[in-house]
């Protein structure tokens, strides 16, 4: 789902965003016009659209190849897809062009655009890199949860060996708790009387 999202955002969004802020430079040494004469962008809605939709897909780009939770696939097969296009581009040039859908939108212009201008190439290469991340196809546990799985796999029968279980005592049913017998009592001692005091006379 985060791939086909992924690659929508990229035909759709920075496809439209990319097509309104491309400036084709002027050749032969003359000056190209700047966009609002080279004064502010602040304030020119339709630019901040288009830079709104080109950070839209790049920050979802951005999640997918960084996030380690997400698949690499997320990132992969758009990725994939992007530069089979791009090969095909530099190979044939109008097969790659006539599978180009909505050519005649602003979407298509836009894809072609950046097909043309190796956009698409460096998208591509970016978001592959995850694949050939080995610890993006691990399964991610919690703490503790390697022995727990460890254990887990391992067939019941295998964790007691049969000489032990032969030699093994028989546990045997408890038996009820006897009262304790009762402690001899202390001898009592007497102190001794002391004579009165008219013997001494």
């Amino acid at each position: 789902m985060l791939a086909v999202l992924l690659a929508a955002a990229v035909f759709f969004g920075a496809a439209w965003g990319y097509l309104r802020l491309l400036q084709i430079p002027a050749g032969g040494g003359a000056v190209a016009a700047l966009p609002a004469g080279g004064g502010s962008l602040l304030h020119d809605t339709h630019v901040l659209l288009a830079f709104a939709a080109l950070a839209g897909t790049a920050l979802l780009a951005g999640i997918c190849v960084a996030a380690p939770r997400i698949s690499p696939l997320a990132s992969g097969l758009p990725g994939l897809g992007l530069l089979a296009w791009s090969v095909l581009y530099l190979v044939r040039v109008r097969r790659a062009v006539a599978y180009i859908p909505l050519k005649h939108d602003t979407f298509g212009v836009g894809f072609e655009a950046m097909l043309f201008n190796g956009v698409l190439a460096a998208a591509g290469f970016v978001l592959v890199v995850p694949l050939f991340v080995p610890s993006r196809w691990r399964r991610r546990v919690p703490w503790g949860g390697e022995q727990l799985d460890a254990v887990a796999a391992v067939p019941a029968s295998t964790l007691i060996s049969s000489d032990w279980a032969e030699t093994a005592p028989i546990p045997q049913p408890l038996q009820p708790l006897q009262p304790l017998p009762p402690l001899p009592s202390a001898p009592t001692q007497t102190m001794p009387q002391q004579p009165p005091d008219d013997a001494w006379t």
